[in-house]
């Protein structure tokens, strides 16, 4: 009974509720409606009596449709429908047929309306978030014929909000980074909240923004959600990333009011606020003598608690090092310091050396702008290695010159062992740089000299290779490169440049240069080439040609007439001497051969033998080669001629390997006995020798050698055919005596 006792006060403040909603409107429009009808009276007033004296005309238009706009609360959920309004018409007055027509958004489905009263209920439940209001139409009609009494009127329903939508962080959650270090109050990030409440109507939209979580690290403006920073010296290396959780209030923040929540990841980033630091103050390494140049000998490390490139150090030698023996890189990856040799390094020299190594940062410090250092001391101990022989150069460059005598001593080469014992060395040529074995070395003192003699214009340098070894240990080798140059001497003569050929023209003129001569000598003297020409002394008085010299080691030949004729000389030889400058002088004789040509009037050279000086004058070079190959095209025929007329002659029997012939055997008859066989002779047949292979028969006379015999008969390709009766043995050979059958052999048909 108390139950329904509540449950039935609630209904009651309900119900008052909605009696409140409805009357406001009613009672704001109750002035309208007594000012409508004071001034249509009034109106009519006028109209009947007119306008006073002075008084301004005023005249409105008849209104049937009075309301405001209508409201209805959103999210309603009483059990009957929600009264949102009433509709009247002046014409709605005792005793007239009419009802209420409504129409546009909604109608029908989300209201409904009175036909009678012009009560409007919303028949659903509304959520002004889909939809914020609706237009519709009322019109008064006649209830029985539904014709329009009055136009249609337009009105609109609001849905008015209630705080039923809680704020809502779309774009979370968040992430942020922030340097480390930062100041108080620094920005971290912004974040956003949306109320999908109306922001207009009441404190539905209005949002405040609190922290739940982050505290006392982190800060956010209640109005604008600016997350900041809310502690001093927030350290990366202690701590890197944060969670921070922030709430949007709506209702101002006020009790009652819906919330939302989102996170926001802030991270910490690297500033370089942290120096490199060697993880050992004293480094110690052992390094042998003999490692190569280049080669590490050790490792340092200086470790950032910074991060990336605030991380990163170069590695410096910074004392200890005066003779620049050691450099120390940085491994990229790993960010270590490679201590490296730049030189060789001696035990017997130095046994130990300590060197001051720096690492720095590569960044700058951010307040200061100063980068961060760290140093460390290294000690390097240097190890005694066995070593290979040293030679005093790296190179030698010896000369000899071309043509010595074997066993020449052309230079010496001298290695000595750098370890404090002092083995003795042994020297050697490789002979891979030496294959055809021109030099010999002394295995004790190191003495080169010639096993061949050494031609210059063969070969101008040798570049052999010679290795020391050590006496105590033989695998301890070291080598050097030994340049010899072959020193030129003079012994070679000068030649003729080239094999010179001479053209001389039959109607050349006295003095006229007939060829320029040069000459060459292979070898190479220091002051350069100088060669004098002389003809041989037994052409000294030559009266058809004569040499002038040009000044630069050449000469010209001259003509000392105009007499010369092919038919009394085609050539002529003219033999020169040519001498060099070296010491001792050097000389050759060369020919030059000249021949006399026949010449056009410009002194071009058209023939130079006999054979054509005897051709008819005009005779031209093309009529020459079409005559040629007429008497090869008349040699051609003849010879295909000759060929035709052998072919021709020769005898119809062919003397071959086999016997060509056609035997015809038929076993009918009987043989004729000694007779016939006597008569077909196969060795005749087989000799070609008669007259154009034919041969008289035995036992015919001479008158009927060509008449044909019983039994023999013309065939054809004019051949005879002579039967025989024959019968064959059972081996396959020829017995005319006893065999039985036909033998046709044939024979060439006689001449008619």
């Amino acid at each position: 009974m108390p139950k329904r006792s509540e449950e039935m006060l609630v209904d009651l403040w309900m119900s008052l509720l909605l009696v409140w909603i409805t009357c406001v409107p009613c009672v704001s429009m109750t002035p309208i409606i007594g000012q409508s009808k004071g001034t249509q009276t009034g109106g009519s007033a006028a109209e009947a009596s007119g306008p006073g004296e002075g008084q301004r005309l005023l005249s409105r238009a008849k209104r049937g449709w009075v309301w405001n706009q209508m409201f209805v609360l959103e999210e309603f959920s009483g059990p009957d429908p929600i009264l949102v309004g009433r509709l009247h018409t002046d014409l709605d007055v005792g005793g007239k047929n009419i009802k209420y027509v409504l129409a546009g958004e909604g109608a029908g489905t989300i209201f409904a309306i009175n036909e009678l009263t012009g009560d409007i209920h919303a028949m659903k439940r509304l959520d002004r978030e889909e939809k914020a209001e609706y237009t519709l139409t009322a019109q008064v009609v006649n209830a029985d014929t539904d014709e329009p009494l009055e136009p249609p009127s337009e009105f609109i329903i609001k849905v008015q909000d209630i705080n039923d939508n809680p704020p809502q962080f779309n774009e979370g959650p968040y992430r942020a980074s922030v340097p480390e270090m930062s100041a108080v109050g620094t920005p971290v990030t912004r974040v956003t909240a949306t109320d999908a409440d109306d922001p207009v109507y009441g404190n539905s939209a209005r949002l405040v923004y609190s922290i739940l979580e982050g505290q006392p690290y982190f800060s956010v403006e209640p109005n604008s959600a600016t997350i900041k920073i809310a502690l001093h010296g927030m350290d990366r290396e202690m701590r890197e990333e944060y969670l921070v959780v922030i709430q949007a209030k709506d209702m101002g923040g006020h009790m009652g009011g819906l919330s939302g929540t989102t996170t926001v990841t802030v991270t910490l980033t690297d500033i370089n606020d942290n120096p490199p630091k060697f993880s050992k103050s004293l480094y110690e390494f052992v390094i042998p003598e003999d490692l190569p140049v280049g080669k590490m000998g050790g490792k340092v490390k200086a470790n950032d608690r910074d991060i990336g490139e605030n991380s990163k150090s170069t590695y410096s030698i910074i004392e200890g090092d005066d003779q620049g023996m050691f450099e120390i890189v940085t491994d990229s990856q790993t960010q270590e310091g490679i201590l490296r040799l730049k030189k060789p390094i001696d035990y017997e020299s130095k046994r130990a050396y300590t060197l001051k190594v720096e690492a720095t940062n590569v960044r700058s410090e951010p307040s200061s702008g100063a980068p961060f250092k760290d140093t460390a001391t290294v000690k390097i101990v240097v190890e005694d290695s066995d070593e290979p022989p040293i030679f005093f150069k790296p190179v030698y460059l010896l000369e000899v010159n071309e043509n010595a005598p074997v066993n020449t001593v052309i230079g010496t080469v001298t290695a000595r062992d750098p370890d404090s014992t002092g083995s003795l060395v042994r020297y050697f040529i490789d002979r891979h740089t030496d294959l055809e074995r021109q030099f010999n070395i002394n295995v004790d003192n190191g003495k080169i000299t010639l096993a061949k003699p050494l031609d210059r214009e063969t070969d101008t340098w040798h570049n052999i290779t010679v290795t020391a070894t050590e006496v105590r240990n033989h695998s301890q080798i070291s080598r050097a490169i030994v340049a010899i140059r072959v020193m030129d001497i003079n012994d070679n003569a000068p030649e003729f440049a080239t094999e010179y050929e001479a053209f001389l023209c039959e109607n050349g003129k006295p003095g006229q240069v007939i060829q320029t001569v040069s000459a060459v000598d292979k070898d190479d003297p220091i002051q350069g080439h100088y060669f004098d020409y002389r003809l041989v002394p037994e052409m000294l008085n030559n009266p058809n040609f004569t040499i002038k010299n040009n000044q630069d080691n050449s000469i010209s030949v001259l003509a000392k007439h105009d007499t010369f004729r092919r038919q009394k000389q085609e050539m002529y030889f003219l033999p020169i001497i040519v001498t060099d400058n070296g010491s001792p002088p050097m000389s050759s004789t060369n020919t030059l051969t000249i021949r006399v040509c026949g010449c056009s009037k410009d002194g071009i050279v058209q023939s130079c033998n006999v054979e054509a000086y005897v051709l008819p004058i005009g005779l031209s070079m093309g009529a020459l080669i079409a005559i040629l190959a007429c008497i090869i095209l008349l040699l051609v025929i003849v010879v295909l001629f000759v060929t035709l007329r052998r072919h021709k002659n020769e005898p119809l029997i062919i003397k071959d390997d086999e016997d060509v012939r056609e035997n015809i055997i038929r076993y009918d008859d009987e043989g004729g006995g000694e007779e016939d066989t006597e008569a077909f002779d196969i060795a005749t047949l087989q000799n070609p020798d008669g007259i154009n292979g034919y041969l008289p028969r035995k036992d015919i006379k001479p008158d009927l050698q060509f008449m044909p015999r019983a039994g023999q008969h013309s065939g054809p390709n004019g051949f005879s055919e002579a039967r025989a009766d024959t019968q064959c043995s059972m081996d396959g050979t020829l017995d005319l005596r006893s065999c039985r059958g036909t033998l046709v052999s044939r024979l060439p048909k006689p001449p008619s």
